[in-house]
C-alpha cells in the first residue's frame, strides 16, 4: 500500500477577509474532491485571510498512480486564477 501526502501553501492575494479566503478555499477543495479520488482539507493558516495550507492524500498499490494523481491536483490548483501556490511538498508513506 502506497500513501501519498501532498501539502500545498496557497497565497490568495485578492482576499480582504476570512470570508473571501474561505470562499476560494472551499471552491478549490470542492473542485478537487469532485474531479479526483483524493481526500482534501484545509490544515494550516486557518486565521490568515491571505494564506491557506491545504493537504491532499491518495492511497493506491502503485506509487506511479499516486504521483500522477497528486500532480494532477497540483496542476488544477495552478490553473485557478484566484490563488497561487507558494510552496508544496509530496511525500510517500
Amino acid at each position: 500500500m502506497i500513501v501519498g501526502i501532498l501539502t500545498i501553501t496557497l497565497s490568495i492575494p485578492g482576499s480582504d477577509s476570512l470570508k473571501d479566503k474561505r470562499q476560494v478555499v472551499k471552491s478549490v477543495l470542492d473542485q478537487i474532491r469532485a474531479k479526483f479520488n483524493v481526500s482534501a482539507a484545509e490544515v494550516d493558516s486557518l486565521d490568515s485571510h491571505t494564506r491557506a495550507g491545504l493537504a491532499f492524500t491518495c492511497v493506491s498499490n502503485s506509487s506511479v498512480l499516486v504521483d500522477q494523481m497528486l500532480n494532477k491536483v497540483t496542476s488544477l490548483i495552478n490553473s485557478n486564477p484566484r490563488c497561487e501556490i507558494t510552496d508544496s511538498s509530496l511525500e510517500f508513506v
